[in-house]
C-alpha cells in the first residue's frame, strides 16, 4: 500500500492507519463528525495530533478513509451475497444482506450518515440506485419477465425501505429487522418479479 509520500507503508504504518480509521469510526459514531476532532482522535489512539497528521493530511482525509473502509466492508458483504444468489434472486439477497450487515454494525451506519451529512460529498445517489436497478432488471430477465418496469423508482423504493428498516432497528432494539427485510423482499417479489 503506497503512502501519500509515494513509498510503500511499513507494517507498523499500515497498522497505525487501521487503528486511526477504527478510532475515527468509533468517535464519529459516538460524538458526530463535528466533535470528532483530530485532538480527540489522537488522544483515543494514544498518539499526538502530529502523529495523526503524519498518516493523514487532515481530518477530512481521515474521515474519507474511514468512510471508504465502512463502505468497502458493506460492498464486499452485499456483493458476495448477491453473487452467491444469482441473477434471479439478486434483489432478495441485496435486501437481506444490506439490512443484516447494517443492523449488525450500528457504528458503521452512523459513520455513513455522518459522512453524508458533514458535507463531504462522499456519496452519489445515482451510484446507489443504479446498482439496485440493474439487480431488478437482471432478476426480471432471468425470470423471463417482459414489459417495461420503472426500475429506477423500484430501486429508490427498495433503498428507502432498507434505510427505514435499519433506522427503526437502531432506534428500537426489539424491532425485528430480519422480518421487515422479508416483508420488503415479498413486496418486491410480488410487485416486480412475478
Amino acid at each position: 500500500m503506497p503512502s501519500a509520500r509515494g513509498r510503500n507503508l511499513t507494517f507498523t504504518e499500515q497498522a497505525r492507519r487501521v487503528q486511526l480509521i477504527d478510532v475515527t469510526i468509533e468517535l464519529v459514531a459516538e460524538r458526530g463528525y463535528a466533535t470528532a476532532s483530530l485532538g480527540r482522535i489522537a488522544e483515543s489512539a494514544g498518539i499526538t495530533k502530529a502523529g495523526v497528521l503524519y498518516h493523514f493530511p487532515s481530518k477530512q482525509a481521515l474521515v474519507e478513509a474511514a468512510h471508504e473502509h465502512v463502505l468497502s466492508a458493506l460492498v464486499m458483504t452485499v456483493g458476495a451475497a448477491v453473487e452467491a444468489a444469482g441473477p434471479a434472486e439478486g434483489p432478495a439477497a441485496y435486501i437481506r444482506s444490506m439490512v443484516g450487515h447494517l443492523r449488525d454494525r450500528p457504528r458503521h451506519v452512523r459513520m455513513l450518515i455522518e459522512a453524508i451529512t458533514s458535507g463531504a460529498s462522499l456519496t452519489d445517489s445515482k451510484a446507489r440506485w443504479s446498482v439496485v436497478a440493474e439487480l431488478v432488471s437482471a432478476a426480471r430477465a432471468a425470470r423471463g419477465l417482459t414489459g417495461v418496469a420503472d426500475v429506477r423508482s423500484a430501486a429508490l423504493v427498495i433503498g428507502g425501505g432498507i434505510d427505514a428498516i435499519v433506522s427503526e432497528s437502531l432506534a428500537d432494539p426489539e424491532y425485528d429487522a430480519a422480518a421487515a427485510a422479508e416483508l420488503l423482499v415479498h413486496v418486491v417479489e410480488r410487485g416486480l418479479l412475478s
